[in-house]
């Protein structure tokens, strides 16, 4: 590819080399090749299940490695405006009909009332339209009811991100998701010094009102549990969008000018390699409940929180005596024992090593970024699956995988797909230290192999995106990764409006 100055200087100014450019404009013509898949993870092979008597003891665990002056921290994805919430709103206002037709438009019109921001849109109407929410629907306007809410002279709610948005009513007072991730956060990512650390991934355009609402309502959190809030943002970086191309695959120009794209979720390895704790919590912004629901929540962070920690302090053991050097026969098997069946990673080829060999081997494997993800059983929502995969390097580990990772025009990869029990409801806690408490470089632990490649458009013109590995998916393929069975109760996010109206978001 020939680029221009014009290029060069659009280049520097996000950061981007030419040597990245060449290499994603290899990956458009070449593709991403399907992962193998050695089956679906499950509770009878890859998925712990533990036992009230267990998760008893994984939350004690948990309790004193946050007492014991580690640093935890909790990592909230809040990127994006929330306009994919209210698509069937966007398409009503743009239908011939004026008034509710679809079962959505009239769940969403009849649960009026039920919705925490009610009173704010009531107060909008009045202010735009001389009226209220019901007299505008009792004379058939609904849409002034809908732009209302949705447009920028309204709650701007089609533009807002999610994080923003008032989700629960408590009476007194309604709380939007970040302030339900403030309250989360206290339960159980506190230290012993009473501080909360919580890290916000945020689009620029939306730092301040995240920023003005965590001054705004930090105090109030702070006095009520007496914790002391440390909350930072930090936004995709440019240097992770990636290039677009035509259908021939070459570069998409927009008035002359390269286009760039954000290159998805992915693009949040560099964030979190960023920030500085031991143990940092994963957790999407639209997963969250009222207080009256958070108890499973809680217990369940705490359970795969303890897990984490457990499992960390054996490798961290094994670790120092590989260090020492003159490890037995036994204990290099009882080593091999733990990497393979509480760790599940595998190879076939482990057993044929001599002691010197499977001796770094062993080192190298667990010496890793470790984590522990939360898996509910599927109930038929979207999401990534829990697998067994194939690795660069032949051995087969626990991977969480997208449908577009695994080739279905293969009946047995589509019926090891089908055949799935759980899914990811994107709950992890992760281990970025190693130890010797050095941070890892987490972007070296990225399968780059595991991009994704999409159709867009621009200006009526067709285009294909690259979108990077994802953040758990290929991000993390390189991980040490353990899977714990949750209940389906800390798997609340609302995806739409209307999902708002579900029990679980109401009073």
């Amino acid at each position: 590819m020939q680029l221009t100055q014009q290029d060069l200087e659009q280049l520097a100014s996000k950061h981007i080399t030419e040597a990245q450019i060449a290499e994603q404009l290899k990956d458009f013509e070449k593709g991403f090749a399907y992962l193998q898949l050695d089956g679906a993870a499950s509770t009878a092979k890859g998925i712990m299940s533990p036992g009230t008597a267990d998760c008893d003891g994984y939350a004690k665990v948990w309790s004193e490695y946050r007492n014991g002056g580690k640093k935890v921290l909790k990592f909230v994805p809040a990127s994006g405006a929330a306009s994919r919430m209210f698509k069937d709103l966007f398409s009503f206002l743009d239908s011939e009909s004026g008034r509710p037709e679809t079962d959505f438009e009239k769940r969403f019109f009849d649960g009026l009332h039920r919705f925490a921001f009610f009173n704010l849109l009531d107060e909008a109407c009045r202010r735009i339209h001389g009226k209220g929410v019901d007299a505008l629907i009792g004379g058939g306007d609904y849409k002034s009811v809908v732009k209302a809410l949705l447009l920028p002279e309204g709650l701007n709610y089609g533009n807002l991100p999610k994080g923003l948005l008032k989700f629960h009513d408590y009476g007194d007072s309604v709380r939007t998701p970040l302030e339900e991730h403030l309250v989360e956060g206290e339960m159980y990512a506190k230290g012993a010094d009473g501080r909360v650390n919580i890290h916000f991934t945020v689009s620029p355009e939306h730092k301040g009102l995240f920023a003005a609402l965590v001054d705004e309502k930090k105090g109030e959190y702070e006095a009520r549990y007496s914790s002391t809030y440390h909350v930072t943002f930090s936004e995709q970086k440019p240097s992770t969008d990636t290039i677009a191309v035509d259908l021939e695959n070459k570069p998409f120009r927009v008035d002359g000018k390269l286009l760039f794209r954000p290159g998805g979720h992915g693009a949040l390895i560099e964030n979190l390699n960023d920030l500085d704790a031991d143990v940092i919590f994963i957790k999407n912004i639209d997963n969250v409940v009222p207080d009256r629901l958070k108890g499973d929540t809680v217990t369940y962070k705490q359970v795969i929180a303890g897990v984490l920690v457990t499992l960390q302090r054996r490798a961290f053991d094994y670790l120092e005596r590989l260090d020492k050097g003159g490890c037995t026969d036994a204990e290099l098997r009882e080593m091999l024992a733990f990497l393979e069946d509480e760790l599940f990673c595998h190879n076939p080829k482990a057993c044929s090593l001599d002691n010197a060999a499977l001796a770094r081997y062993i080192h190298g494997k667990l010496n890793r970024p470790m984590r522990v993800c939360g898996m509910v059983k599927n109930v038929g929502e979207p999401g990534g699956g829990p697998f067994l995969a194939y690795n660069q390097d032949g051995t087969v580990s626990l991977q969480i995988l997208e449908s577009s990772q695994i080739d279905m025009s293969d009946p047995a990869k589509k019926a090891m797909f089908e055949e799935g029990t759980h899914f990811n409801p994107v709950d992890l806690v992760c281990a970025v230290k190693d130890y010797k408490g050095r941070k890892f470089n987490l972007v070296d632990y990225v399968d780059k192999n595991t991009g994704f490649i999409s159709r867009k458009s621009k200006g009526g013109k067709e285009l294909k995106a690259l979108e990077l590995p994802g953040l758990w998916n290929g991000a993390m393929s390189d991980w040490n990764t353990v899977f714990v069975e949750v209940p389906l109760t800390t798997f609340n996010p609302v995806k739409t409006v209307n999902d708002l109206l579900r029990p679980q978001h109401q009073r």
